[in-house]
């Protein structure tokens, strides 16, 4: 017989290896530097670092399990933030931007071989599906102007954001290799 939860199907090992990211995108998130009215996060950094060490149905996997914990109200989020409140707040749309940072860039360093470059150019793709989602909900849920939310949410973490996704895809992809002796 077939089970009704998808998620008995994954093993348990990836589901173990998921939990643990979330613990790890969880912790990096409380790495705050405020910006205004979006911080500067380790959120980012630890989303990009579970996608490329963990693949793109893992990766994707624990993003949710954080987005989860901190819709449940464990305080999760930057700044020990947590609830459904910031999810709807201006920084929601990065929280839904990670899922698809996880998706792209899980897939495309599931097209070929993952190898520094490639992990570094998947990481910024994932970073900029971050920023785009964000810069939307940012524009949407705050009614700045178009010029207000794409200098205040994307122009502002453009070059933060491609560093923190370099280094998470150095970092991934090393520490890939190093495990897979």
């Amino acid at each position: 017989q077939t089970c009704a939860l998808p998620i008995l199907k994954i093993p348990l090992r990836e589901q173990i290896y998921a939990a643990f990211f979330a613990i790890i995108i969880a912790g990096l998130s409380q790495l705050t530097i405020p910006l205004g009215l979006i911080p500067l996060t380790g959120q980012t950094f630890a989303v990009g670092l579970a996608v490329t060490f963990l693949g793109m149905r893992t990766g994707t996997m624990s993003i949710l399990i954080y987005l989860l914990l901190g819709l449940i109200g464990l305080p999760v989020f930057a700044g020990g933030a947590s609830g459904i409140g910031v999810l709807f707040g201006p920084t929601g749309g990065y929280l839904i931007g990670f899922i698809f940072n996880g998706l792209l860039t899980g897939k495309l360093l599931e097209t070929g071989r993952a190898g520094y470059v490639r992990g570094m150019l998947a990481n910024i793709a994932g970073a900029l599906a971050t920023l785009f989602f964000g810069t939307l909900w940012l524009k949407w849920s705050t009614a700045m102007s178009w010029t207000a939310a794409i200098n205040g949410g994307f122009v502002l973490f453009l070059l933060p954001g491609v560093i923190k996704a370099i280094a998470a895809a150095y970092l991934g992809i090393f520490l890939r290799k190093r495990l897979q002796r």
